[in-house]
């Protein structure tokens, strides 16, 4: 049976997923790509390093699956959307790569709110900037590093840096393309969208489009030297991660609910038409006359992330040490805490919030008889009533007839209970571990002819999935607590502005 590999290069790790051609999946192969924060709101990576990771972690996959490399038949990546990977004329990296964590750009996306920029980008786009879109940093270059702007030849996304790396062929997909640049209407590049973030000059090099399930070049000789795939494999375009995902749970469907539980929270529908609204972006689905309207932010279980950073170091040093899990150590602390009323609620703002960077993290209602588990507990209702935030959004404008859930957080399922009872609806979790992955892997099936259509694939090789019913009592607790959260969060919202400044004053004060 042929096999396809599929490649997914999130914000802190990189993998390689070989599947069988019924979904099956072969071998993983991880690597973590190290984030570089030389400055308070830089979030950016080394692209030559993330090359490399990830051409390791595919010749590890091919090793561990137990076949010859010539049995994939087609590879495709998918990556982190936003953010921002440029190459020069010589098209090589013109610094490093840009993830969407980074808010550099904070300044100006508020500047842009006070002026006309907003509303024209909406109402041409069909979204409001954000602080990582592509747009916010070319802008931002273009006001603090003039050089590197007038340097750039290229100007692409996270997967598209890896398909040249394979192909040695420039572009991108249709679901990248609408990060900023096109019209919502057409779904096509707008010079207009470029005049509106004054990128005018920049128009003629955004990559050109293609679909994701097109072949888009072959496999390199140099690329097949590093990951160990054969010289000319087919490469198809790929896709925007947050639509992989959705694709890989089946869920890239209209009437579907498709909630991504990683880094950041993502939360999509797709819809016969497209549907403007501040609260989400309208951006292009796999196919045309398809939209994908995206409620997000970068505040999901990159929190849960940064407490084990902060506060489980050196148990995660140990499990790691002896091949345990960290998470396997602590559920029993957290289960613990899932069983008693806590005073505890948790904004997790630490990285970005609906309400736009300014908002910052907080513990409301800490106690000194409190220990780590119900502080854990809040990070991850706080994780969850950040997505119901999106949900609500969505659900007022669009039929939904179910929800689906993936993310490294939906192998929890007092995690995914939570998300049942917060939004009062029965969940669905499918058994596809490596979701955006799979994907890829779908897109890369149909451009070889494997499946007639990446979603035709997905119901092709659907997954076993599992169903978390709401429990009514949980529910109405729940429903309590976001409502109180919701207005801690209020009221917060003028005093954020001042807890920035005090950031400010302190390094005035040390200098």
């Amino acid at each position: 049976m042929p096999s396809l590999l599929g490649i997914d290069n999130g914000l802190t790790v990189t993998k390689a997923v070989i599947f069988d051609a019924d979904g099956s999946q072969l071998s993983v192969a991880r690597r973590r790509v190290p984030q570089l924060m030389p400055h308070a709101r830089w979030v950016e990576r080394d692209m030559a390093g993330l090359w490399q990771a990830t051409a390791d972690a595919v010749r590890e996959a091919i090793a561990g699956c137990g076949r010859p490399a010539g049995d994939i038949k087609a590879v495709a990546a998918t990556a982190h959307g936003d953010g921002l990977y440029l190459l020069d004329a010589n098209r090589r990296p013109l610094g490093p790569g840009i993830l969407s964590l980074d808010s550099r750009a904070s300044a100006i996306v508020e500047r842009w709110s006070q002026d006309r920029v907003f509303d024209e980008a909406l109402a041409l786009t069909g979204q409001a900037p954000q602080v990582s879109a592509p747009a916010t940093l070319l802008a931002w270059l273009k006001e603090n590093d003039p050089d590197c702007y007038g340097r750039i030849a290229h100007v692409l996304s996270c997967k598209d840096w890896l398909r040249f790396c394979l192909t040695g062929t420039i572009g991108t997909d249709r679901t990248e393309a609408s990060t900023s640049f096109t019209d919502f209407r057409t779904q096509t590049y707008a010079p207009e969208a470029m005049r509106i973030f004054g990128l005018d000059d920049l128009f003629d090099l955004l990559p050109p489009v293609a679909h994701s399930a097109d072949i888009v070049g072959h496999v390199t000789a140099e690329a097949a030297e590093m990951t160990g795939l054969d010289k000319g494999t087919p490469v198809a375009c790929g896709l925007h991660d947050v639509t992989a995902s959705a694709l890989g749970m089946g869920g890239h469907e209209e009437g579907t609910l498709s909630i991504i539980a990683g880094t950041y929270s993502i939360n999509e529908v797709v819809s016969l038409e497209p549907r403007v609204d501040r609260r989400w972006l309208c951006r292009n689905a796999i196919d045309p006359s398809r939209w994908n309207s995206m409620a997000i932010s970068p505040a999901s279980t990159a929190n849960y992330d940064w407490f084990l950073d902060t506060f489980c170091r050196s148990e995660q040093d140990e499990t790691d040490a002896s091949g345990g899990s960290i998470h396997q150590l602590l559920a029993d602390e957290i289960d613990a805490a899932l069983k008693k009323p806590s005073t505890i609620l948790f904004h997790p703002y630490l990285f970005g919030s609906p309400y736009g960077s300014v908002a910052s993290g907080s513990f409301v209602g800490l106690h000194g008889w409190h220990n780590r588990g119900d502080m854990l507990k809040a990070v991850l209702e706080g994780i969850v009533f950040n997505h119901r935030t999106h949900v609500e959004a969505l659900r007022g404008r669009f039929a939904v007839r179910e929800i689906r859930l993936t993310g490294g957080g939906s192998r929890n399922p007092a995690f995914v209970q939570m998300f049942a009872d917060a939004l009062n609806a029965p969940v669905i979790v499918t058994s596809t571990d490596e979701a955006a992955a799979f994907g890829a892997a779908l897109c890369a099936g149909t451009a070889v002819g494997l499946f007639s259509t990446p979603q035709q694939g997905a119901r092709q090789v659907g997954r076993t999935a599992r169903q978390y019913q709401p429990v009514p009592a949980a529910s109405a607790v729940s429903n309590e607590r976001f409502s109180l959260y919701c207005r801690i969060a209020e009221a917060l919202r003028p005093q954020w502005p001042e807890i920035e400044k005090l950031a400010q004053q302190d390094i005035e004060g040390t200098a």
